[in-house]
Order: structure tokens, then C-alpha cells, then sequence
């Protein structure tokens, strides 16, 4: 079996990192591809195990040495994926997972001309502003932030390889089960 990127994006909030635990839980044998950011860590949040936290001096020297495949700007923090072990897992017939913004996810086809692209959309936009605020992780200026952000990612979400609606988690693995193992 070939090795393949899959990029897993979509708004803050629709529910991306739920997924791909839930995923990786079913397939041990998914690699996940872990994302440097300069935003603090939430609660329970680990260093090396969540995301790469670093400060914009690091992440800055990161882009200079073309350590990332892609990265980009999301709510006032620097978001990336460094190449590490990315390339070498692909190779060796490892099927990746990145979950990304979507800023990242638009940019990446640039790197990787054969990646498969999910965007994953909330079932309404009410709906995803209660999961934002179900989360209590944000202040509420961030979350205005974030829901105005998610308009504008929402717009562009048809330019993607895949679209789901995440309305049921059992029923968005089932079709991302499809569309991963299938593609």
C-alpha cells in the first residue's frame, strides 16, 4: 500500500481534533502529523504530544530554514506543519493525517500535489457558535474572531477534494472511513 497525505480542515470548533482522535483510536496505524503554533496551550495540552509550542521567534526561523510545508496566520497566532517525519512516513507506505486551518489546508496542494483535502462543515453556523462557547477555552472577543473567520473559510470550503457536514460523529468516520481507505 502506498503512503498518502490526508488533510483533514475546516472552521474552529466543527469538531476536527474530535475526529481524528476518534480515528486514530480505530486505525493505530494512521500517523499524525503534529503542528507547531504560537498560541499558548489550552488545559490538559501537551508540548510535543497536542502541538509544537513555540514563540514567534522560533516559528519565524522555521519558515526561514523552509522547515514547514505550509504555514499560515489563524486568530492572531502562527500555525505550521514541519516537515519532519512527514515525507519519510509517506514514503514508507503510511497513510498521514494533518489536521490543519484552513489557510494551511488551501496552501499545502503546493507541497503535496497528491493530497486529499476534507473540509469538514458544522451542521449551522449557530450550531457551531455553541460548540465554541461549549469548549470555554476562548474569551468572547476570541470567539467573535473565530466565527467571523469561520464565514469567510466556509465560503471557499467547495475548492476542497472532499466536503462532510459534521452533524453525527459516527456518521462523519464512516464516510471519512470511505474516503481515506478508498481514495
Amino acid at each position: 500500500m502506498s503512503g498518502k497525505l490526508v488533510v483533514l480542515t475546516g472552521p474552529s470548533g466543527v469538531g476536527k481534533g474530535t475526529i481524528v482522535h476518534s480515528l486514530l483510536n480505530r486505525y493505530p496505524d494512521l500517523y499524525l502529523s503534529i503542528s507547531a503554533t504560537t498560541r499558548s496551550p489550552r488545559a490538559g495540552e501537551i508540548h510535543g504530544k497536542d502541538y509544537y509550542f513555540v514563540n514567534n521567534e522560533k516559528f519565524e526561523e522555521m519558515i526561514r530554514q523552509n522547515q514547514l510545508l505550509e504555514w499560515a496566520q489563524y486568530a492572531g497566532n502562527y500555525y505550521g506543519t514541519p516537515r519532519l517525519n512527514i515525507e519519510d512516513k509517506i514514503s514508507k507506505g503510511f497513510i498521514v493525517l494533518l489536521e490543519i486551518e484552513v489557510a494551511g489546508a488551501k496552501t499545502i496542494k503546493k507541497t503535496f500535489s497528491n493530497v486529499l483535502r476534507i473540509f469538514i462543515l458544522p451542521p449551522s453556523l449557530t450550531e457551531l457558535e455553541n460548540r465554541l462557547r461549549g469548549r470555554a477555552t476562548d474569551s468572547e472577543q476570541a470567539i467573535k474572531k473565530r466565527l467571523k473567520l469561520a464565514k469567510e473559510e466556509l465560503a471557499v470550503s467547495q475548492e476542497f477534494d472532499k466536503v462532510i457536514i459534521n452533524s453525527n460523529l459516527e456518521k462523519t468516520l464512516e464516510q471519512l472511513e470511505l474516503i481515506i481507505f478508498s481514495a
